[in-house]
C-alpha cells in the first residue's frame, strides 16, 4: 500500500510517499513558489531521488499536476502509474472544536473544514486549496485530513479554557486549541519507545522548537496542556512571534502609536520574538554566531527564550504530577545545543541531569542527553509529522482507529527505529 501525504501552504505544496508494506519513504519534496506572480518561478525539488525542475504553478491544481508527474517521471519517478497511491493524508492546520481525529473527507468534511477558516485565515485557506484540487485530479482515491490541533482535543475544560467571559466560549469558540499535534504525537510516541514502556503509561513534556515553538504535557499518552492557544501566536517565545505577552499592550500600543488593533497582531506575529528582540535576527544559527561576537541583543534573546521553556518544563512537572522524559524536536530543538542546556538549566532538583558532552554533541539526530542517573530522561528525537499523517490514514482505510482516543496504535516497536 502507498499513501501519499500532502502539506499545501499558501506558497508551497510538500509532499512525501510511503510504502505501508515495506515500511519506506519512496520520495519527499516540495513545489515552491506556487501562486506567487503566477507561478511563473515555480519549481519542484525532491529529495529522493535528486531531481529539480522549474514549471508555471498558478494554482496548487498545477503544482499537484507536477508532483503526480514527477512521481512517474522517467527520470525521478519512484512509481510507474498513478494508479499505484492507494490513498492520499492531506495536513489541515486547524479542526476547531468540530474534529478530534483525523477522517475521511466527503463533501460535508469539506464544508466543515471551510467554517474553520476564522480560526486559521493564514493556513486553512492553502489546506482546502489542496484538498480540492487533489480530489479533482484524483477523484477516486480516498483523501483524509489530518488535523494539526486533533491531538490536543484531550485537554480537560480547566486547561482550554480562558478566564474571559463564557459566553466567548459558546458564541465564538474562543478556547485553547494547541497546534504541532503531529510532531507531539510522533515524538511522543517514539518517546515512550526509547524508555521501554508502553504509551499510554508514560507521562512526557516534548518541546517542539523551531520557527514556531510549541511545548505539550502529555499524560498516559494524550494532551493534557500546550502552550499554543487559540491561534499559535500563544505561548514560548518564537522566531516572529511575540509568544505570552501581557494583553493590555495592544491598546497600550494602538494608542501611544496610532496602530489599529489589527496592525499591532501583525506586528506581534510578524516583528517580535526574537527577531523583535534582536531587531533583526530569526534564525537561531545567526543568532548564535552574533552572541557569541559580543552582540548583547543576541544573548539577551538566547537567555528569555532558554527562560521561557524553562518556566513551561516547570509548570508541566506540576501539571504531570510524574514526568518519565522530557523530548526536544524540530530544527532548533534538534539542532542547537545551547537552547537544550540553558532551557534544562538547574533543573535538577526536578529529575533532570543533563550530560553536556553528549548535549554538545547532538545535532539532528537521535539521543539521550541525559546522564544515565538522570530520573527524568532527556532525549533529542528528529519529528516526522508525515508518518502520523501516514499512520492514521491506513488506520481509517483499515476501520481500525482507537475512537476512544485521537491517535492510532498501528505502529509497533520495531517500526519505531532511528
Amino acid at each position: 500500500m502507498k499513501i501519499l501525504a500532502l502539506n499545501c501552504g499558501s506558497s508551497s505544496a510538500k509532499y512525501q510517499l510511503y510504502d505501508w508494506d515495506t515500511k519506506k519513504v519512496l520520495c519527499k519534496g516540495v513545489v515552491e513558489k506556487v501562486v506567487v506572480d503566477q507561478g511563473i518561478n515555480a519549481f519542484i525539488k525532491q529529495d529522493s531521488p535528486s531531481y529539480v525542475k522549474n514549471h508555471p504553478c498558478p494554482s496548487h491544481k498545477e503544482a499537484l499536476q507536477l508532483i503526480f508527474d514527477t512521481l512517474i517521471d522517467p527520470q525521478a519517478g519512484v512509481i510507474k502509474n498513478i494508479k499505484e497511491i492507494n490513498a492520499i493524508g492531506h495536513r489541515v492546520v486547524h479542526g476547531g472544536m468540530k474534529f478530534a481525529r483525523s477522517v475521511m473527507i466527503t463533501q460535508e468534511i469539506l464544508d466543515k473544514i471551510k467554517e474553520n477558516i476564522p480560526l486559521a485565515p493564514l493556513h486553512n485557506p492553502a489546506n482546502i486549496e489542496g484538498i480540492m484540487a487533489a480530489k479533482e485530479l484524483l477523484p477516486k482515491l480516498p483523501h483524509i485530513a489530518v488535523f494539526d490541533t486533533a491531538f490536543h482535543q484531550t485537554m480537560p475544560p480547566h486547561a482550554f479554557i480562558y478566564a474571559v467571559p463564557y459566553e466567548w466560549f459558546e458564541k465564538y469558540g474562543l478556547r485553547r486549541y494547541g497546534f504541532h499535534g503531529t510532531s507531539h504525537l510522533y515524538v511522543s510516541k517514539r518517546a515512550a519507545v526509547l524508555l521501554g514502556k508502553p504509551y499510554k503509561e508514560c507521562n512526557v513534556i516534548t518541546l517542539h522548537i523551531g520557527n514556531g515553538v510549541s511545548i505539550a504535557a502529555v499524560k498516559n499518552g494524550v494532551s493534557i496542556d500546550t502552550s499554543m492557544g487559540f491561534t499559535p501566536l500563544e505561548g514560548a517565545v518564537m522566531g516572529t512571534r511575540s509568544g505570552d505577552v501581557d494583553p493590555a499592550i495592544v491598546p497600550f500600543i494602538c494608542k501611544m502609536e496610532n496602530k489599529s488593533p489589527e496592525q499591532v497582531e501583525n506586528i506581534l506575529n510578524k516583528a517580535g520574538g526574537l527577531k523583535g528582540i534582536t531587531t533583526k535576527y530569526t534564525d537561531r544559527r545567526d543568532i548564535e554566531k552574533a552572541a557569541l561576537l559580543g552582540d548583547d541583543k543576541a544573548k539577551l534573546s538566547i537567555e528569555i527564550e532558554a527562560y521561557r521553556l524553562k518556566k513551561y518544563i516547570g509548570s508541566y512537572t506540576a501539571a504531570l504530577g510524574r514526568v518519565d522524559a522530557v523530548v526536544f524536536t524540530a530544527g532548533v530543538g534538534e539542532n542547537s545545543s545551547i537552547i537544550r542546556e540553558k532551557a534544562c538549566e538547574d533543573l535538577e532538583f526536578i529529575g533532570i541531569h543533563l550530560d553536556k558532552e553528549v548535549n554538545r554533541g547532538t545535532r539532528g539526530k537521535e539521543a539521550m542527553i541525559s546522564t544515565p542517573d538522570s530520573r527524568v530522561k532527556v532525549f533529542v528525537i528528529p519529528t516526522n509529522e508525515e508518518l502520523v499523517f501516514i499512520e492514521d490514514v491506513v488506520a481509517i482505510l483499515e476501520n481500525r482507529y482507537d475512537v476512544h482516543t485521537n491517535f492510532t496504535y498501528s505502529f509497533q516497536s520495531s517500526d519505531y527505529k532511528p
